[in-house]
């Protein structure tokens, strides 16, 4: 299993009046994780050949991070449907490992000329499969 990879670099403007990066600013740290991921895989950010749309969004914040910090932001890919598929996303503070927060993201393989979902291409469903996290075996007692 792969899993992709970036680092950031946290910002004084990704902070908010407590000191600590904002809530916000992990949205924007994991669309960035997104994009690069599909850069990768060989879809490019022309908007006119753009077939993803984010369906659904969440972070849990598990430990705060600061300005100046570097954070590394994994990901892989939980679950691939027939028209959408779910990623994970770990991030991590980079030099010490420790966990900051989670994240999920439903991606919807989406043709915004027609304005409606459509089945994932194979093509895309292998390139996924390269990330995804193995379901775990049920233990029977």
């Amino acid at each position: 299993m792969a899993t992709h990879t970036m680092t950031v670099n946290v910002r004084f403007c990704e902070t908010d009046a407590l000191g600590h990066v904002s809530n916000t600013s992990y949205f924007i740290y994991l669309e960035e994780a997104r994009i690069r991921m599909f850069e990768e895989l060989g879809y490019g950010s022309d908007i006119k050949d753009w077939r993803f749309i984010l369906a659904s969004a969440k972070c849990d914040f598990v430990n705060q991070a600061f300005f100046g910090q570097r954070l590394k932001i994994e990901t892989n890919v939980a679950k691939i449907g027939n028209k959408s598929f779910q990623l994970v996303h770990r991030i991590l503070d980079e030099k010490t490992g420790t966990l900051i927060a989670l994240g999920e993201s439903t991606i919807v393989y989406f043709n915004f000329q027609t304005q409606k979902s459509e089945p994932v291409p194979d093509a895309l469903r292998k390139q996924l499969e390269r990330y995804l996290i193995p379901e775990p075996k049920e233990v029977n007692f």
